[in-house]
This record gives structure tokens, sequence and C-alpha cells, in this order.
């Protein structure tokens, strides 16, 4: 049993000691944010927006270790673009995230802008 939980965990915190962040970063912890000089500016509104409705339940460390790993810290699935779309779905369905369709696709493409740019 030891074994089955020892190899998972092993092989994330190998993952997490590779992964590079190529996506400029502020802050540490809770405040932990993308630098505003990663964004160009075609993104900055969805930056913004980003910033502004997804910490509403959750701090941006998440997204940001999410981007540079390219695994969800919570979950450990997947975080690449077909996870992205699936976030994006999920946050559409939650009543309170009060986010639309178009705020959802904005920051879809960000995020998958960040993970382009990460893999750099």
């Amino acid at each position: 049993m030891k074994k089955v939980v020892l190899l998972p965990l092993l092989i994330v915190l190998s993952i997490y000691s590779i992964a590079e962040a190529r996506v400029k970063v502020t802050g540490h912890g809770a405040k932990m944010n993308f630098s505003d000089e990663s964004i160009p500016e075609i993104h900055k509104p969805a930056f913004d927006l980003l910033q502004v409705k997804c910490i509403k339940c959750h701090t941006l460390e998440r997204t940001v270790i999410a981007v540079q790993t390219g695994i969800a810290p919570i979950t450990g699935q997947p975080f690449n673009k077909q996870g992205v779309k699936a976030y994006g779905i999920k946050m559409l369905r939650k009543p309170n995230s009060e986010m639309n369709k178009k705020e959802i696709r904005d920051i879809v493409v960000l995020l998958n802008f960040l993970l382009d740019e990460n893999t750099k």
C-alpha cells in the first residue's frame, strides 16, 4: 500500500522540481500572480478579468502553479488546453462565478497563451 502512495508522490515531486517557470510571475504564496510584462496588450482585458473574477473562489497562485507545472494543484489532473477548456465549462456552470461565455472564452484564450509561452 505504501508503494502505491509513494510512487505518485515521487512523480509529482519530480515534476515540481523539473518545472521551470518561463512565464514571469510576481509575489509568493497567496500573492503569486502573473507579471504584467508577461501579458501582451491583446490579452490585458482578459488578464484584468482573471484578476477580478477568479480570485472570488481561489488565489491566483493555483492558476500560476497549474500553468507552470501543467498539473492542476488540487486535482492533480493535466492542465493543458483540453483541461483549460474543461475548467472553463466548469466555471460557466458554477452559479456563483458570475461569468458569461465571452468572459470564459477570453480567459481560456489567455490561459492557452500562457501555457504556450511556458513551453517555449
